[in-house]
């Protein structure tokens, strides 16, 4: 076993676009059986997701969530493996879902509920616990389920339609009998949204980089308005949408990321939320944990069957995740984002 744990810090916050010299990958030596107190547990991280999220973090400004302190290991989820363990109810070898961070190893305070979380490997594969069935895909699920609480019939838009949640919303509604569009960056993306994940259609923003033909192959793909949006990206995007909107539609605010590097994202037509007396409801989905049952249910059926597809972009190693994640801003991944730690 190695005895050395690599770790990525947040060294400097960014001023607009994140780059690699905001992050410095050092080792550290690794905590042994007898450093570990009653209820702690070594965990071997074999994936670290890599997500939207964790690029406001970065930032030393009022969000929702606390500023990374610098300085510190990175923030995120990673699945891995129990090495020692000092809690009753994990063992050695035992696979398991937590927020280790951007680290190869992780010791964890068991005691602390929902801290360290078991998860069955035999049908669905490790890194699913990261994406489909892991906060991804619950995500999707609070936001499709219960802001846009979709009828059969209706149509439901998904932003960044191929990427780690929005793949999950289109599936979702889907299975619910909505008309599926999604917005998707490029012909091979919008080849998969359609071909592989079985959405109705998918408007490509790069072939439509204009208002104007955004608008033209959206009212193409959308004949009948849109009942619900999930919104992902912000920007031309979200004004766009407003426009084919129906009356009573439902927006769930998911992300934003066309503001991430401090750009300004104003709607062009608030009028219409009025108008079309629309609910946009913005979530943070690690505020509602009472759902997390429920979506891991339906999610992990569905992964287990094969009736619900998912894409990862894996990069190699811990020193590879600054570029990987700045990669996922610009929206170089394909699916959901990953670092293999093993």
């Amino acid at each position: 076993m190695s005895q050395v744990n690599e770790q990525i810090l947040l060294v400097s916050r960014p001023q607009g676009e994140a780059s690699v010299e905001n992050f410095k990958l050092v080792t550290s030596s690794l905590s042994t059986a007898d450093q570990l107190a009653d209820g702690q547990v070594l965990v071997r991280h074999h994936y670290l997701s890599l997500d939207p999220y964790m690029r406001g973090r970065m930032n030393d400004s009022k969000s929702y969530a606390e500023p990374q302190p610098l300085n510190s290991v990175m923030l995120g989820g990673t699945v891995g493996e129990v090495l020692i363990s000092k809690h009753p109810k994990f063992a050695m070898g035992d696979k398991v879902l937590c927020m280790g961070g951007w680290q190869t190893h992780s010791v964890i305070d068991a005691t602390q509920r929902g801290a360290l979380t078991k998860v069955d490997t035999t049908h669905i594969p490790l890194s699913a616990y990261l994406g489909s069935v892991g906060m991804p895909g619950v995500t999707a699920w609070y936001g499709l389920v219960k802001i846009i609480a979709p009828k059969a019939g209706e149509t439901v838009v998904v932003s960044a339609a191929s990427g780690a949640v929005g793949s999950v919303v289109g599936q979702l509604a889907k299975a619910r009998g909505c008309r599926v569009v999604g917005v998707a960056g490029g012909v091979d993306k919008c080849d998969y949204v359609v071909k592989e994940l079985g959405f109705d259609a998918c408007v490509d923003y790069k072939a439509n980089p204009d208002p104007k033909s955004f608008y033209k192959a959206l009212k193409e793909a959308t004949p009948n308005g849109i009942d619900g949006y999930f919104e992902n990206v912000g920007g031309m995007i979200l004004d766009t949408v407003l426009l084919r909107m129906n009356a009573f539609g439902r927006i769930a605010m998911c992300g934003m990321i066309a503001g991430y590097n401090g750009e300004p994202t104003p709607m062009q037509n608030p009028a219409l939320i009025l108008v079309n007396r629309l609910k946009i409801e913005g979530f943070i989905v690690s505020e509602h944990p009472e759902v997390w049952p429920d979506a891991v249910q339906e999610l992990g059926t569905m992964v287990a069957t094969g009736k619900m597809k998912f894409r990862e972009s894996v990069a190699q190693g811990m020193a590879s995740a600054p570029e990987a994640f700045l990669g996922l801003l610009k929206g170089r991944n394909f699916g959901k984002q990953l670092v293999k730690l093993i």
